[in-house]
Protein backbone atom coordinates (compact mmCIF):
# COMPACT_ATOMS: atom_id res chain seq x y z
CA UNK A 1 0.00 0.00 0.00
CA UNK A 2 1.25 3.26 -1.00
CA UNK A 3 -1.14 5.91 -0.06
CA UNK A 4 -0.78 9.52 -1.12
CA UNK A 5 -2.93 12.61 -1.33
CA UNK A 6 -2.82 14.82 -4.67
CA UNK A 7 -4.72 18.23 -5.92
CA UNK A 8 -7.56 17.83 -7.94
CA UNK A 9 -6.87 18.42 -11.42
CA UNK A 10 -8.25 17.95 -15.25
CA UNK A 11 -6.38 14.54 -14.91
CA UNK A 12 -7.88 13.55 -11.77
CA UNK A 13 -11.34 15.29 -11.03
CA UNK A 14 -13.69 12.56 -12.92
CA UNK A 15 -12.12 9.87 -11.25
CA UNK A 16 -13.33 11.46 -8.13
CA UNK A 17 -16.15 12.02 -9.36
CA UNK A 18 -17.08 8.55 -10.53
CA UNK A 19 -16.12 7.14 -6.42
CA UNK A 20 -19.52 6.08 -4.41
CA UNK A 21 -20.05 4.89 -1.16
CA UNK A 22 -22.02 1.87 -0.13
CA UNK A 23 -25.36 2.54 -0.33
CA UNK A 24 -25.49 2.62 3.51
CA UNK A 25 -23.58 5.47 3.49
CA UNK A 26 -25.48 7.66 0.85
CA UNK A 27 -26.64 9.89 3.06
CA UNK A 28 -23.69 10.66 5.23
CA UNK A 29 -21.21 12.78 2.37
CA UNK A 30 -22.07 15.01 -0.12
CA UNK A 31 -21.22 13.93 -3.48
CA UNK A 32 -17.76 14.70 -4.33
CA UNK A 33 -19.46 16.67 -7.30
CA UNK A 34 -21.15 18.63 -5.02
CA UNK A 35 -17.71 19.04 -3.35
CA UNK A 36 -15.59 19.90 -5.64
CA UNK A 37 -17.74 22.38 -6.71
CA UNK A 38 -18.15 24.08 -3.10
CA UNK A 39 -14.24 24.57 -2.45
CA UNK A 40 -13.98 26.70 -5.70
CA UNK A 41 -16.12 28.89 -3.13
CA UNK A 42 -14.03 28.38 0.57
CA UNK A 43 -10.77 30.16 0.12
CA UNK A 44 -8.89 28.49 2.58
CA UNK A 45 -9.74 24.72 1.66
CA UNK A 46 -8.78 22.70 -0.32
CA UNK A 47 -10.08 19.26 -2.26
CA UNK A 48 -7.89 16.26 -3.16
CA UNK A 49 -8.01 13.00 -4.78
CA UNK A 50 -6.56 9.77 -2.63
CA UNK A 51 -4.67 7.67 -4.58
CA UNK A 52 -2.81 3.91 -3.50
CA UNK A 53 -0.26 4.04 -6.21
CA UNK A 54 -1.75 5.49 -9.40
CA UNK A 55 -5.14 4.01 -8.24
CA UNK A 56 -7.86 7.29 -6.97
CA UNK A 57 -9.44 5.02 -4.55
CA UNK A 58 -11.08 8.15 -2.25
CA UNK A 59 -11.31 11.62 -1.65
CA UNK A 60 -11.15 14.41 1.10
CA UNK A 61 -11.66 18.04 1.44
CA UNK A 62 -10.20 20.27 4.17
CA UNK A 63 -8.81 23.85 5.47
CA UNK A 64 -9.34 26.75 7.93
CA UNK A 65 -12.47 27.42 8.54
CA UNK A 66 -12.83 31.47 9.61
CA UNK A 67 -15.99 31.07 11.79
CA UNK A 68 -14.20 28.95 14.40
CA UNK A 69 -10.40 29.35 13.23
CA UNK A 70 -10.03 25.83 13.15
CA UNK A 71 -9.04 23.23 10.39
CA UNK A 72 -11.73 20.74 9.42
CA UNK A 73 -12.05 17.92 7.03
CA UNK A 74 -15.75 18.92 5.74
CA UNK A 75 -15.17 15.44 3.19
CA UNK A 76 -13.70 12.35 3.70
CA UNK A 77 -14.64 8.98 1.52
CA UNK A 78 -13.68 5.74 0.04
CA UNK A 79 -14.84 4.38 -2.58
CA UNK A 80 -16.67 0.95 -1.67
CA UNK A 81 -14.39 -0.66 -3.62
CA UNK A 82 -11.53 -0.27 -1.64
CA UNK A 83 -13.09 0.15 2.13
CA UNK A 84 -11.82 -1.97 4.52
CA UNK A 85 -8.67 -2.53 3.43
CA UNK A 86 -6.73 0.47 5.50
CA UNK A 87 -7.03 2.93 2.53
CA UNK A 88 -8.48 5.44 4.74
CA UNK A 89 -6.75 5.41 7.75
CA UNK A 90 -3.79 5.77 6.00
CA UNK A 91 -5.38 8.74 4.18
CA UNK A 92 -6.63 10.61 7.38
CA UNK A 93 -2.69 10.27 8.74
CA UNK A 94 -1.41 11.93 5.50
CA UNK A 95 -4.09 14.43 5.76
CA UNK A 96 -3.29 15.40 9.46
CA UNK A 97 0.48 15.35 8.54
CA UNK A 98 -0.35 18.00 5.65
CA UNK A 99 -2.45 20.16 8.55
CA UNK A 100 0.03 20.05 11.25
CA UNK A 101 2.45 21.32 9.13
CA UNK A 102 0.85 24.84 8.89
CA UNK A 103 2.11 27.20 11.85
CA UNK A 104 -1.38 28.05 12.72
CA UNK A 105 -2.93 24.66 13.18
CA UNK A 106 -3.07 23.64 16.22
CA UNK A 107 -6.63 21.73 16.24
CA UNK A 108 -8.15 20.15 13.67
CA UNK A 109 -12.19 18.77 13.92
CA UNK A 110 -14.51 16.55 11.76
CA UNK A 111 -17.69 16.05 12.15
CA UNK A 112 -19.99 12.80 11.29
CA UNK A 113 -24.25 12.18 11.81
CA UNK A 114 -24.45 10.49 15.02
CA UNK A 115 -25.28 6.76 14.17
CA UNK A 116 -22.51 6.79 11.45
CA UNK A 117 -20.17 4.66 13.91
CA UNK A 118 -17.60 3.10 10.64
CA UNK A 119 -16.70 6.95 10.60
CA UNK A 120 -16.61 7.61 14.35
CA UNK A 121 -14.35 4.51 15.07
CA UNK A 122 -12.16 5.62 11.81
CA UNK A 123 -11.54 8.86 13.05
CA UNK A 124 -10.84 7.50 16.64
CA UNK A 125 -8.49 5.16 15.73
CA UNK A 126 -6.04 7.88 14.15
CA UNK A 127 -5.74 9.89 17.52
CA UNK A 128 -9.81 12.22 17.64
CA UNK A 129 -11.37 12.67 20.68
CA UNK A 130 -14.80 12.99 20.92
CA UNK A 131 -15.51 16.56 21.32
CA UNK A 132 -19.79 16.74 21.95
CA UNK A 133 -22.39 17.66 19.43
CA UNK A 134 -22.35 20.37 16.94
CA UNK A 135 -25.36 22.73 16.66
CA UNK A 136 -26.28 21.15 13.57
CA UNK A 137 -26.70 17.92 14.78
CA UNK A 138 -23.41 16.31 13.97
CA UNK A 139 -20.96 14.47 16.39
CA UNK A 140 -17.79 16.13 16.68
CA UNK A 141 -14.61 14.92 17.27
CA UNK A 142 -10.60 16.84 17.65
CA UNK A 143 -7.34 15.82 16.88
CA UNK A 144 -4.13 17.86 18.64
Amino acid sequence: MSISIREINRENWESCVALKVNREQEGYVASNMYSIAEVQFLPNFEAVAIYNDETVVGFAMFGLDEDDNNYWIYRFMIDERYQGKGFGKAALKEIIKKLKSKPDCTVIMVGNKPDNNGAASLYKSVGFIEAGQAPWGESLSRYE
